[in-house]
């Protein structure tokens, strides 16, 4: 997994909590380092937030897409609408920011049963992610 985080408090504490719940964390500070990351070795799972400065998680969401398409990709946002996030914004799954991390475990998990199921039963494949694509999380 890779967490792309500009703060530096919640890119550390993501990446420790996860980490000791025994999933493999890389961390990037930035989009620049994270394409670098990227690169290294890619990741199952893409966390990000959208607003960080110099190029937006927006535009790392979108390179990702292009690049490395099997990697799924969640949004960390403060500007959920609806059922979704940001408009125009592509992500396998949007978080608000200030949610839990059980609500990241949650939509982690089932994000990744979906994928599961999706690349393991070709013959009923519904197109990448259509369960999930949009969903957003939030919890009190």
């Amino acid at each position: 997994m890779l967490i792309v985080d500009d703060e530096p408090s919640i890119r550390i504490t993501l990446a420790n909590l996860l980490a000791g719940m025994g999933y493999g964390v890389r961390s990037a500070e930035d989009v620049s380092s994270a394409l670098d990351e990227l690169r290294k070795e890619i990741p199952d799972l893409l966390l990000t937030d959208l607003d960080m400065p110099g190029m937006w998680g927006i535009e790392l969401l979108a390179e990702v897409r292009r690049s490395f398409p099997a990697v799924l990709t969640i949004a960390m946002t403060g500007f959920l609408s609806g059922n979704g996030g940001p408009s125009g914004v592509v992500a396998d799954a949007f978080i608000q920011r200030e949610s839990s991390v059980g609500s990241l475990l949650q939509l982690m998990d089932g994000l990744m049963r979906t994928e599961h199921e999706r690349t393991n039963d070709r013959s009923t494949a519904k197109g990448p992610l259509s369960e999930v694509e949009g969903q957003s999380a939030r919890l009190a």
